[in-house]
């Protein structure tokens, strides 16, 4: 076990870190802040949740403490991923940096800029950013890059995972060559390597765990139902949340849309949760977060945004509603349980269309689960109810070719409605169209057919005294109709303006049309 004393560390910074009440160093802390404080690169490979945002914080702050920030130039850059893991970032810099003059700024989408560019304006010594608003500041040339002394990218492998890898590499060249580049990340994919290769000079590699592996602290287990139903999923979710003793816990989901569902589904039953995902606004996210974090907020229901960033320690379960597409994400989804020593536990809900996923994440891990069985769920009965393809809560009859409603399904046979050989016989009688009028006229289609027949009943008289067609005079013995027809007058002026000159010019045609064409000296 490292002491924080032993690492070289200023007293100052020993003082803040021994407010928080820690006085252990994690392997990852105790390899990587000496390197850093000695001013060499270093590229740190470790699981989530072993104290990473510490291990470059604190060399930081004791580098920086020396010096002055200058406007719109920070002298350090810290890279993450996610709007969270930014915030975590800050959070941390917040307290380790007590009992220091330094400043810093946060830059994540969501927030207004005026408020980070006044703070860039004053001069800041620490920015802690996501990519794209980092690259939006300097594009409108409120920042400038070529004073950073130390760069940090954090979780450069979820980087990776969402398409910022270009945007990294424009913001290593926005930054000078003669800086101190500290690299972590807890798997490394040969793009990763390739660019710690391309902008890490000799770094130190510091593995404090092998990568991709689960921490000792987290007690796995496998939940497998019969069936893909996302209502029995749902229902063995609820199962596993009452059984066990859950102080807080998050939801995982695959998708954004089905963690909108989950939370409503466990809200619906009496559960305190909450959902959290990309799609939500900065200002309900940060909130939704903090609820949790003072524990206001029993379960989260979250997408993978959440699974990097969520440093809360104290978090007792963790449950995987899908297995995740990539392996790697199972790895930072139970991450979140089990931190800084403590116990957690760890549910994953597996169904038999989930084989492919669940083979992944046990080849990555290298170890099974234990298998836990929900007992006392009867899955046969458990099935969604159907869904008409256009929504709106209908099931469509199609044996009959019509629409009933829940309630009309609920009701039973309608009343007045045949039974018997009567109803045969009514089902086997040619039923009128249901398609009506469409578009702005809708709205009177309940009146049209009694206006019609009002109509027809009081043309009835005069269609009886018409000839028949036989007795009709001949096309030509008919009388003609005194009136002109309608559009006899503008065939007049149209054919008029023809006449006069060129289409299209009316009188005006200019001389040089209305002369004939050269004669050909060819013939």
């Amino acid at each position: 076990m490292t002491e924080f004393s032993d690492l070289g560390l200023s007293p100052a910074t020993l003082a803040a870190v021994a407010e928080t009440g820690y006085t252990t160093a994690t392997p990852i802390q105790a390899s990587a802040i000496p390197v850093a404080l000695a001013g060499q690169d270093v590229l740190g490979i470790a699981q989530t949740g072993t104290g990473k945002t510490a291990a470059f914080t604190l060399p930081m702050i004791d580098k920086l403490a020396a010096g002055r920030a200058r406007a719109r130039m920070p002298r350090a850059l810290v890279i993450a991923p996610t709007r969270e893991l930014a915030d975590q970032v800050a959070a941390s810099f917040d307290k380790y940096s007590r009992g220091q003059k330094l400043t810093w700024a946060l830059l994540i989408g969501g927030v207004s800029f005026t408020d980070q560019e006044l703070k860039l304006d004053r001069g800041v010594d620490v920015l802690i950013a996501t990519p794209g608003r980092l690259l939006d500041h300097f594009e409108r040339g409120k920042l400038l890059l070529t004073g950073v002394q130390i760069m940090v990218v954090d979780e450069a492998d979820r980087m990776l995972d969402m398409g910022f890898i270009p945007d990294i590499e424009r913001i290593f060249k926005l930054t000078p060559p003669k800086k101190q580049t500290l690299f972590f990340s807890a798997t490394m994919p040969p793009e990763i390597t390739r660019l710690t290769q391309q902008f890490l000079k000799n770094p130190t590699r510091l593995e404090a765990a092998r990568p991709a592996t689960t921490a000792e602290t987290i007690t796995q287990h496998l939940v497998r139902i019969p069936t893909a139903d996302p209502k029995a999923k749902r229902t063995a979710l609820r199962a596993l949340i009452e059984g066990e003793d859950v102080k807080n816990g998050i939801v995982f989901c695959n998708r954004k849309s089905e963690v909108d569902i989950v939370a409503k589904s466990l809200k619906k039953y009496g559960f305190d949760a909450a959902p959290i995902h990309g799609d939500l606004d900065q200002a309900t996210r940060m909130r939704t977060l903090e609820a949790f974090r003072k524990g206001e907020l029993k379960l989260l229901c979250a997408s993978d945004v959440a699974a990097r960033g969520l440093d809360i320690p104290d978090v007792t379960h963790v449950f995987n509603y899908d297995v995740p597409h990539h392996a790697d994400d199972y790895v930072h989804r139970i991450g979140r349980t089990g931190r800084a020593g403590r116990l957690g536990k760890a549910f994953m809900i597996v169904t038999p269309a989930d084989s492919r996923n669940l083979d992944k994440v046990l080849k990555l891990i290298g170890k099974t689960p234990e298998e836990t069985t929900l007992e006392g769920i009867d899955w046969a009965s458990i099935k969604d109810e159907p869904r008409s393809p256009r929504g709106g809560g209908r099931d469509r009859d199609r044996s009959r070719g019509r629409e009933r409603s829940g309630r009309d399904r609920d009701r039973g046979p309608r009343e007045g409605r045949p039974a018997g050989a009567e109803a045969l016989a009514a089902e086997a009688a040619p039923r009128p169209s249901r398609r009506g009028p469409s578009g702005p006229s809708a709205r009177n289609a309940p009146e049209r057919p009694r206006r019609e027949r009002r109509e027809r009943d009081a043309e009835a008289p005069a269609r009886a005294e018409r000839p028949a067609r036989d007795e009709r005079p001949p096309r030509e013995d008919r009388p003609r109709r005194d009136e002109p027809r309608r559009d006899d007058g503008r065939r007049r002026d149209r054919e008029d303006r023809e006449d006069r000159g060129v289409r299209g010019f009316g009188g005006d045609t200019p001389a040089f049309l209305m002369r004939p064409p050269p004669r050909s000296t060819d013939d």
